[in-house]
């Protein structure tokens, strides 16, 4: 099976919705599929490169930040990647394009399928439906949702990856939604042996943005003073000055670390010492860092924000709590922080969780879900 895959953002660039369609991609090749990515550019990239397999050609499309990408940069990439596209498709007759993102890579895959007349999946992250994330879309999605209703409408399969994302998106679009999750290799993440740290590490993983709510993290922990714990919080963006800033204000800049933006194995590499993911998020899809503090056995304790409630068994595995409880997220911390065993049972059943997002079984589902596509459209032009 030929797949062209459209999305903006592949790693490094970008978050976890790239880092997800990356191992998905890795897959189907591994499986002797030919996949071919199309994707933005960034400086210091090579143009074309090798990734296990995968094919991956990166345009120009005005991209300035790794982590972030405005409307102009959006539309940079729909340009260039529906020009890449068409001159690829002389030498690289595509089965079916896979498309991630419904805005703005599902505007590509849409106009190229109605030129080539090759069928797409749309796969949806949260951020690209109307209200998934209101801080950041919510403006734009005024006048960009009537155009975005073909994109959904004419694919031949949508995917979303939380049962969170497919009921919002259900609300915009009257489409057959399927759930197929982010996931990754439980089994090579998995630690050899498992214990708690001495003191307890907490880690935070993301954009430092109003949707992560990462000055709740501070503010939380301050709380904790009396425990003994170490925080370290991972990502860029504009409220990571602020929150540097509250811990010192707090008095607990002894106890945090701020790395800035960070590749996939640094962050893997700071799962694998720590003890407790504690991200009070007010939105996620499916965030790809929570299944990957499953797979290294970390207890979640996490905003109940869309795709978090798909991996979260509230008081087995963690907890969920809204985002601005703050005494409701201070009281599961102190129960985690002051009990050692209770601490390594709660990582312990992550760890059993975790196998339900492992990678194999995701590309499983996308390799059936794909060649579904292709059979329809071979039986359709019989």
């Amino acid at each position: 099976m030929r797949v062209l895959v459209v999305i903006y953002e592949y790693p490094p660039i970008g978050g976890g919705g790239g880092a997800a369609a990356r191992d998905i991609c890795r897959g189907l090749a591994k499986r002797g599929h030919d996949v071919k990515i199309l994707t933005a550019h960034f400086k210091g990239l090579p143009r074309r490169e090798q990734d296990e397999g995968v094919d991956v050609i990166r345009l120009p499309s005005l991209r300035r930040q790794l982590y972030r990408a405005g409307l102009p940069e959006m539309g940079g990439f729909v340009l260039a990647s529906l020009w890449a596209g068409l001159h690829l498709a002389r030498v690289f007759p595509a089965d079916v394009i896979h498309t991630h993102f419904a805005v703005p890579s599902g505007l590509s895959a849409w106009a190229l399928s109605r030129l080539t007349k090759i069928p797409y999946l749309l796969t949806a992250h949260l951020g690209d439906v109307p209200g998934g994330v209101p801080d950041k879309t919510g403006k734009w999605f005024r006048w960009v949702k009537p155009f975005t209703n073909p994109i959904w409408r004419d694919a031949a399969r949508v995917v979303a990856v939380s049962n969170y994302t497919r009921e919002l998106a259900r609300k915009h679009y009257p489409v057959s939604i399927q759930v197929i999750p982010n996931g990754v290799d439980a089994s090579a993440l998995a630690p050899r042996a498992l214990k708690v740290n001495d003191p307890p590490r907490l880690v935070f993983a993301g954009r430092f943005v109003r949707q992560k709510n990462p000055l709740m993290v501070p503010r939380v922990l301050a709380t904790l003073k009396d425990l003994r714990w170490e925080c370290v919080m991972l990502g860029n963006g504009a409220l990571l000055d602020e929150t540097r800033a509250e811990a010192e204000r707090l008095g607990l800049a002894e106890r945090f670390h701020f790395p800035g933006w960070v590749e996939t194995s640094d962050v893997l590499n700071e799962f694998s010492r720590s003890d407790i993911l504690f991200m009070p998020s007010r939105v996620e899809g499916l965030p790809v860092v929570g299944v990957q503090a499953l797979a290294c056995g970390l207890a979640l304790v996490v905003g109940q924000a869309g795709g978090f409630a798909d991996l979260v068994a509230d008081g087995e595995n963690g907890f969920l709590h809204d985002a601005d409880d703050a005494n409701g997220l201070s009281s599961s911390l102190r129960s985690l922080l002051s009990n050692p065993s209770a601490l390594l049972s709660t990582r312990q059943k992550s760890l059993t969780l975790a196998r339900s997002f492992d990678i194999e079984r995701v590309v499983d589902e996308y390799e059936k879900t794909l060649l579904s596509i292709v059979e329809s459209r071979s039986s359709t032009s019989e």
